[in-house]
């Protein structure tokens, strides 16, 4: 099995270049092949699930393979449905047991032909793109927005346009958002009709040059280092006061627990500042990718939390519930879990690991939420480090440039 060791710096002052939005690149991508561009968006980031995109979208293989990146599989499964030719979409072992068979249901109703070529409601995929002619779909608002996104994107390339409503509580609403607002720049007309319904007009694509903001949720973890270092300065470039990612949320999340924001021009400065708050509860349903982040940081400050709007977690990479209370239980914290949706600690302890080593499940995000935990830890060891080339391939690299040791065990 591989491992790391790590350990942290007394202090820690830096300069980090993150990498680029995958969650705007890869929309920012598929929307760039609907208007026929020319033009790559700059700034593209070099994760495995960009590089996946941006692989398909060129070569355009018959059998084309995503890996483990569940964006790539929805929003491929959309375009494909637009696109001339036929394509089996497929990906890991965690891929095929990943569920697409609402996004699946919903192309067809639209005319879409797919089929499934091994078990039913999950990849691989057998696409043959044509022309769509149905215009409306209801979607439980509970589904993850990917697929909401990716039916958005094909909209404006939809011979009668596109109506969808959400029913119940809308999950996500800011990734939506972001895709509206990319959607608008590459001149589609697509909005809100209305509090639960979301209409694309019949009207095409126009390629523009495009430059990809840098990642907020990659962000989060330099917050997460700032919060639980003695001392921190850590200059962000390539992030926006105005930002359309809704994990810039984080910066505002943050501020409770000592971290100030000093923007400026095209780049954030972190430094500790103040007292945290005793006691967090926040509704993560906007940003369930920053869940593992506030989870870790907030046991680690011995800070009680409840934070609820949790549902999606248990459909990514790994299911994410489960596997932070296994593995904060190896630190030593008794996470509980309630409705499937909700994670919680009441400052309930149990006898941690000597030697804790965080185990990954093929999730980047367990690794990179819970490395920062060694500025509280005497020893920590992370188990498989590569997963983290998904979103932020360089992670390990930018905790050296910041003076943490990391060696492999």
């Amino acid at each position: 099995m591989k491992r790391i060791q790590l350990t942290a710096p007394a202090s820690i002052r830096t300069t980090i270049q993150l990498p680029s939005s995958k969650s705007i690149c890869n929309r920012a991508l598929i929307i760039n092949a609907l208007a026929y561009g020319t033009c790559v968006p700059e700034n593209l980031s070099d994760c495995d699930d960009t590089r996946v995109m941006i692989r398909a979208l060129q070569d355009m293989p018959e059998t084309i393979d995503i890996l483990a990146a569940g964006t790539a599989m929805r929003f491929l499964t959309a375009y494909l449905s637009v696109t001339e030719g036929t394509h089996i979409l497929t990906g890991t072992t965690r891929m095929k047991q990943r569920p697409i068979q609402l996004l699946v249901d919903a192309l067809r109703s639209l005319g879409a032909r797919i089929d499934y070529v091994e078990n039913e409601g999950f990849p691989p995929l057998r696409i043959t793109g044509s022309k769509l002619t149905g215009n409306e779909i209801t979607l439980p608002g509970s589904v993850s927005s990917q697929y909401i996104s990716a039916l958005l994107m094909i909209g404006p390339v939809l011979e009668n346009g596109l109506t969808i409503h959400l029913t119940g509580d809308i999950i996500s609403r800011s990734y939506i958002d972001l895709t509206l607002q990319l959607m608008h720049e590459f001149g589609a007309e697509a909005g809100w009709k209305a509090e639960n319904t979301l209409t694309v007009s019949a009207r095409p694509y126009r390629p523009i040059p495009y430059y990809v903001e840098n990642d907020w949720s990659a962000a989060s973890y330099w917050y997460e280092i700032a919060a639980l270092a003695e001392e921190a300065e850590i200059e962000l470039p390539g992030l926006f006061r105005q930002s359309y990612q809704g994990d810039s949320k984080v910066a505002e999340l943050f501020g409770q627990l000592g971290v100030k924001t000093i923007y400026e021009d095209r780049k954030v400065i972190l430094r500790k500042n103040g007292t945290p708050v005793t006691r967090m509860d926040y509704n993560f349903i906007n940003q369930p990718d920053l869940a593992q982040t506030f989870v870790v940081t907030c046991a680690m400050l011995d800070i009680p939390f409840r934070f609820t709007g949790l549902q999606s977690l248990k459909i990514k990479e790994t299911d994410r519930i489960a596997a932070l209370i296994a593995e904060m239980k190896k630190l030593g914290y008794i996470i509980r879990e309630a409705e499937d949706s909700i994670l919680y600690w009441e400052g309930e302890r149990c006898e941690a690991d000597i030697a804790p080593a965080i185990d990954t499940y093929e999730d980047h995000r367990m690794a990179m939420a819970f490395a920062p935990a060694i500025l509280r830890l005497k020893k920590l060891a992370i188990n498989h480090p590569e997963v983290v080339s998904k979103s932020y391939p360089h992670y390990w690299d930018n905790l050296l440039t910041a003076g943490f040791g990391i060696t492999e065990a």
